[in-house]
């Protein structure tokens, strides 16, 4: 597995590799993972090859690898991969296309992001740079021998775009056993939340890409006229001081609790802790907190996106809004703390049932089953004893594809930002 992101980062993609690496090896498989060097990153690992990189590229909370020709052949030729999976379509996604064509391997890869939402990390919203990062990324899918989605809306949405690669839907999965091993009223009292508290809680990177200025306008509405409301906030980001300026602007920040990062057993109490949980991003494939906020038994308030529907059903496990709006956000919100304790109880009770279903066993099923017949249909394509100048030739034919993806991508691009330029005002 081939990652730009993974432990100790806090992100879906870090935490998707964790966690099917995780499953895989408990079941006798052996993966070893490929990933950015991060500071604070474990002393040692098992299976784990980091490479060097440019730490907290542009402001964001990612690293950047620093190409090291020749850094992996060792590595790879002691561990004998059957199949390389891709987590990203640039920087290490550009290492497993080389890998895998090199060893004559299978290559699977996971579109987890909706990178154009991203591109404010490089240029401020680049109408430019999104088509480039669109094109890119699927012209990288159309090289690759199966793609997984994490949800059908991004299934569908990379079908639109014109992957023609075959696509798998497969979410990460959650832990349902951790999650339901929880302690919310011993959480409250470490953050100081009175036991009575309608507790609203978030959980994620405090980022401009989770559109988390409208969640705190929003819940800063709610708590304004519930005086027993709280906010609970998990995680850090660029973003956490001007959403304690607008609460405090508010007059409610003696209700919010910011949290930071939180790991292991606090993460699962802080998900305990809560009564709710409020969503509000753009840019999810999958939202992998909304699944373990259920697995703990909160439902879920979520703006309707890709990786929302697929989970939310609106006034069964949660509400579902059709359109960003802070009144309708509110209503929500109080839809669900002015329900008697029996409704309450049914809402969580569906929710648990909804985080059943995408469970991490089954989601490693599913995944073992892609590599398999990715596998085999790779054997079944290869020439029987490849001469070295095949070989040669094999690679010198993955490097012109991959660079021909490149080229257009940017001509899309270039010729989307002429036409946009030329376009009357």
């Amino acid at each position: 597995m081939m990652t730009n992101t993974y432990l100790p980062h806090v992100g879906g993609v870090a935490r998707s590799v964790e966690s099917f690496s995780a499953v895989l090896r408990g079941l006798d498989h052996n993966v070893m993972v490929v990933a950015p060097e991060f500071p604070g990153m474990p002393a040692t690992e098992t299976d784990v090859v980091r490479v060097p990189a440019i730490q907290r590229f542009n402001g964001s909370d990612f690293s950047v690898r620093l190409p090291v020709p020749g850094l992996l052949t060792e590595p790879l030729d002691r561990f004998q991969p059957d199949i390389i999976h891709a987590h990203h379509p640039f920087l290490l996604g550009d290492t497993a296309l080389r890998v895998a064509s090199g060893r004559g391997l299978p290559l699977v890869f996971t579109h987890h992001t909706l990178y154009e939402e991203y591109t404010h990390y490089v240029s401020n919203e680049s109408d430019t740079l999104k088509r480039f990062v669109i094109d890119l990324s699927t012209g990288y899918a159309n090289l690759c021998d199966h793609v997984i989605a994490p949800s059908q809306s991004v299934a569908a949405l990379l079908q639109q775009r014109g992957v023609t690669t075959p696509i798998t839907v497969i979410p990460t999965g959650v832990d349902i056993e951790r999650f339901g091993r929880r302690s919310g009223k011993r959480f409250r009292q470490t953050r100081g939340i009175p036991d009575g508290a309608f507790v609203v809680g978030h959980i994620g990177r405090l980022a401009p890409e989770k559109n988390l200025m409208f969640l705190t306008r929003s819940v800063a509405a709610f708590l304004r006229v519930r005086p027993e409301a709280w906010f609970l906030v998990a995680g850090t980001g660029p973003l956490e001081e001007e959403m304690k300026a607008h609460f405090g602007a508010e007059g409610v920040l003696d209700r919010v609790a910011f949290a930071g990062v939180l790991k292991g057993r606090d993460l699962v109490n802080a998900y305990a802790s809560m009564d709710v949980f409020a969503f509000a991003s753009q840019s999810e494939t999958q939202g992998m907190v909304m699944v373990e906020a259920m697995a703990a038994g909160a439902p879920v308030v979520a703006v309707d996106a890709s990786g929302v529907r697929e989970v939310v059903q609106d006034g069964s496990n949660g509400r579902k809004l059709a359109v960003e709006d802070r009144d309708l956000f509110c209503a929500a919100l109080a839809w669900i703390a002015d329900m008697p304790e029996s409704g309450r109880k049914t809402l969580s009770k569906n929710a648990r049932k909804t985080a059943r279903g995408m469970s991490i066993g089954i989601s490693a099923d599913k995944l073992l089953s892609v590599y398999g017949s990715v596998i085999k249909k790779k054997a079944a394509w290869d020439v029987p004893e490849e001469t070295s100048w095949q070989s040669a030739m094999r690679r010198i034919a993955m490097e012109w594809k991959l660079l021909g993806t490149i080229a257009h991508a940017a001509g899309t691009a270039l010729v989307g930002a002429e036409a946009m330029e030329g376009r009357p005002a």
